[in-house]
């Protein structure tokens, strides 16, 4: 937000979207869950009741604790921005509208005009009905099916994080579990047995990841499944999926570095956010990883959710979560830095890797991520500004090795200028590197760094 525009908000005061508070209290609170459960909004923290700037505290640790007690207290990822008005500093604390209901202390709240209220108990009722998520439906699961080491593990490293805010390393596990509302009047709820039960397929046989490697559609080469609890599908997820990529090893300096085929990061967030994010009411699919010489395929239950389009996932946007209490837990265990990041962080990762930008489709009922190892792909060459003559002289390059002028003249059916022209413009893209001297001893081949990366030279 502008200093201008700033300005004319405080002067227009507060509204059905927007609140002002001095200080972090417990109003704040009640106000984040008002806009989740109402239209959104926007509280200026650092402001009074008149739309004075009093400020706030200017410093990363207080911004850290605004996030992790908002989480903490709300299970909610807010957009937080800060503004610096001579030397006072203004805290943007924005809401999306809620996918789900959002509670503060067992109350839930609403935003009335320029008020906040507690829901009246009939109108609770019905919003409740209405918005249920499923990690937070209960059934009758007992504390004997939880899996205590999984909890300690999650406990351990939310306490190393300094998000887990009023929980110690030696909590008993049914406290653990009811301060992340994963119990509910002592029933434990479907995201409890999914984190951190023994066997959670007993009860919901399909939710797990099926991970294949194939040469084809009909050519499987390998076919596993990973089981378990969440944490322990997100380790043997991501194990099988490296067993089934290149990596090869460069020294720099003295130490060696792991090149794989996929940076991991972006490997690692694509499972995450299929955990995450997936449809569990559709109890019939599980997720899906194929894994093939070019490209994997990640496939998921559920499209993305209302308010959100693929065309939004590759800049920075709102978090919409499907299934807050799994993405809080994740979160508070260190697996989630920002929530609404990741598909924008796989993007960099595969970018600063020399890899075309990941795919994101909502196709088969569901929602699919594609990573492609293959810069040389058709798309990925038109978007790169290659001609169509190009494109097809960087296949005929895939396929034989190497092409000369006189090829690609005899192939694109073009003159020996026009030829040279285009092979000398793929030199300077650098998807070409030209071999030889002029004459007919010269030929173009792939530049050699990319035809390592992407398996293209043997041996």
């Amino acid at each position: 937000m502008e200093e201008k525009e700033l300005k004319r908000v405080l002067t227009s005061g507060e509204t059905e979207t927007l609140e002002f508070k001095e200080s972090l209290n417990k109003a704040v609170y009640e106000t984040i869950s008002a806009f989740a459960n109402t239209k959104g909004g926007t509280i200026l923290l650092g402001v009074n009741n008149r739309g004075g700037i009093v400020g706030v505290e200017p410093s990363t640790r207080f911004l850290e604790d605004l996030t992790n007690r908002v989480v903490n207290k709300l299970s909610l990822y807010p957009e937080i921005e800060t503004m610096d008005i001579g030397d006072k500093r203004i805290i943007a604390v924005k809401i999306a509208r809620s996918g789900y209901p959002v509670s503060y202390e067992a109350r839930y709240y609403e935003r009335v005009g320029n008020t906040t209220r507690e829901m009246s108990p009939e109108k609770l009722q019905a919003f409740l009905l209405r918005r249920k998520t499923w990690d937070s439906l209960t059934d009758g699961f007992s504390l004997e099916q939880m899996d205590t080491e999984t909890i300690r593990r999650f406990v351990r490293l939310a306490v190393e994080r300094n998000r887990l805010i009023d929980v110690s390393l030696d909590e008993l596990p049914e406290v653990v579990l009811g301060k992340l509302e994963l119990m509910t009047d002592g029933k434990l709820t479907n995201g409890a047995i999914l984190l951190f039960g023994k066997n959670p397929q007993k009860h919901f046989i399909n939710l797990c990841v099926r991970i294949g490697r194939l040469k084809t559609e009909t050519t499987i080469i390998d076919d596993k499944w990973a089981k378990g609890n969440l944490f322990q599908q997100f380790d043997e997820t991501l194990n099988i999926v490296k067993q089934h990529i290149g990596v090869r090893y460069e020294i720099k300096e003295v130490e060696r570095e792991d090149i794989w085929d996929y940076p991991l990061p972006a490997l690692r967030e694509a499972v995450l956010n299929a955990l995450v994010h997936r449809d569990y009411f559709n109890i019939a699919n599980f997720t899906t990883i194929k894994v093939y010489d070019d490209h994997i395929w990640f496939s998921n239950p559920g499209g993305l959710p209302e308010g959100i389009t693929v065309e939004q996932l590759k800049r920075p946007h709102q978090s919409y979560l499907r299934n807050p209490l799994i993405a809080k837990v994740f979160y508070l265990a260190g697996y989630i830095e920002q929530y609404g990041s990741g598909t924008v962080r796989m993007v960099e990762w595969m970018k600063e890797a020399g890899l075309p930008e990941p795919e994101y489709k909502e196709e088969l009922g569901g929602f699919s991520v594609y990573f492609y190892k293959d810069i040389y792909t058709e798309e990925n060459l038109r978007k790169m500004g290659l001609n169509e003559r190009q494109i097809k002289a960087v296949m005929y390059v895939k396929e034989k090795g190497k092409i000369t002028n006189k090829e690609y003249q005899d192939t694109m059916g073009v003159s020996k200028p026009m030829a040279t022209i285009d092979l000398k413009n793929l030199v300077e893209k650098k998807v070409f590197e030209k071999l030889g001297t002029t004459g007919r001893g010269t030929e173009y081949t792939l530049l050699v760094e990319r035809r390592a990366n992407y398996g293209l030279i043997k041996g």
